[in-house]
């Protein structure tokens, strides 16, 4: 199979030549192969300046992001082979990792399929494609995944925002099987059920290792979880041993779940929620003199584009600084961030200057980050955006 060829600029394939997979429209030589010449979606070989073959990838003209590497290889387009030589060796991390079937089967560009998320809940998989080459070859990806894992349903919750950077229209539709309205997972000991229209793939494994953490840092602790969703911290920290647990969070369905977690784990008794913004929830909670032994506090992304980094790191040292005034001295904060644009030492200064403008004394006792089912790939940054940080505040 020869692939029509995508010659880059003079000097513009040094970031490939580093690791990286991308190629920016602005680095194509559309004098010599034209992106409009190329249907989204299309294979292609990517050069260098001279014509020399750097790999394959697959184009979209319409997107920043021309291309997307998917071998180093010539002629190695994205087809069933690939897709199933990948998701093996995905599936072979995971199995080798984690106890049971539930994790992130697939990461992108971590596990060298660009525009590929796929979670796993047992005998279920929800996938999201957001990519114009990944949608190209769908059929050959179901298959793929029928191939791998063998299983049940797949359900491909293909409504994510991205997906109009690429042209892409949102839909979301099972691919085969009886997708089930609830989902069932395992994380750390601790049994969930989560909706499968919740919020993206319904679940994040990327904080479970986080989570196993806080565990020995709330026994016997009066706990406040922030953001909570379903109660993934929450149900967690009180099947670890805390004394009670507050959570909260504005969906009010999200916090009818976390009651159902807290029943299937038997910590009912110890979960409460309460329903509000976060920032008037707390301030609240401030005025009327709450303490707690830990909060924890994992926000959606207050950083989405660079733009508003200044604005999402102000809100990172407010959200901070509320969960520092209800702690009680030496009070445990888990602290968390998934936005990309706010780097660990973003979230560790709006921790400390937190901490300052309260007067109080930071010990940072732990770091963490996404689990080996997200895995970084170390030439592109954009793959590594979680951060965690477990504190003491004196």
């Amino acid at each position: 199979m020869t692939l029509r060829p995508l010659r880059l600029k003079k000097n513009e394939d040094r970031r490939l030549r580093a690791g990286h997979l991308w190629v920016f429209s602005n680095e194509v030589d559309v004098r010599a192969t034209p992106l409009t010449d190329f249907e989204p979606g299309e294979p292609a070989e990517v050069q260098d300046a001279r014509g020399a073959p750097m790999g394959t990838a697959y184009v979209n003209p319409r997107s920043l992001i021309a291309a997307r590497l998917v071998s180093r290889q010539r002629n190695r387009p994205l087809d069933g082979d690939l897709l199933r030589r990948r998701l093996a060796r995905a599936l072979a991390l995971r199995e080798s990792v984690f106890p049971g079937p539930y994790y992130r089967l697939c990461y992108g560009e971590g596990d060298g399929l660009p525009g590929l998320v796929v979670d796993r809940f047992g005998p279920h998989l929800v996938a999201q494609v957001t990519t114009a080459g990944m949608e190209r070859v769908l059929d050959d990806l179901v298959q793929a995944l029928r191939d791998t894992v063998a299983p049940e349903s797949l359900l491909l919750r293909n409504d994510t925002s991205g997906r109009a950077l690429e042209g892409l229209e949102p839909y979301v539709r099972p691919a085969f099987g009886d997708v089930p309205e609830v989902l069932s997972l395992e994380e750390n000991g601790v049994r969930f059920q989560v909706p499968v229209s919740g919020q993206k793939t319904g679940w994040f494994y990327d904080h479970r290792m986080n989570r196993a953490r806080m565990g020995a840092y709330v026994r016997g602790r009066r706990v406040l979880d922030v953001f909570s969703y379903v109660g993934g911290w929450g149900v967690q920290a009180a099947a670890a041993g805390a004394s009670s647990v507050v959570c909260v969070d504005a969906s009010a369905p999200a916090l009818e779940w976390v009651g159902r977690n807290a029943e299937l784990n038997g910590v009912a008794d110890r979960v409460s929620a309460v329903r509000g913004d976060a920032f008037d929830v707390l301030g609240r909670m401030v005025a009327d003199g709450e303490r707690f032994g830990a909060v924890v506090l994992d926000p959606p992304a207050f950083i989405k584009r660079k733009k508003d980094a200044q604005a999402g790191a102000e809100a990172y040292r407010r959200a901070n600084q509320l969960a520092m005034e209800l702690l009680e001295p030496d009070g445990i904060l888990v602290s968390a961030s998934c936005s990309y644009h706010l780097h660990r030492d973003g979230l560790m200064d709006a921790m400390l200057r937190a901490s300052r403008r309260l007067g109080r004394d930071l010990q940072v006792l732990e770091e963490g980050h996404q689990g080996p089912d997200h895995p970084v790939h170390p030439a592109i940054p954009e793959t590594a955006y979680l951060k965690a940080f477990v504190a003491r505040v004196g």
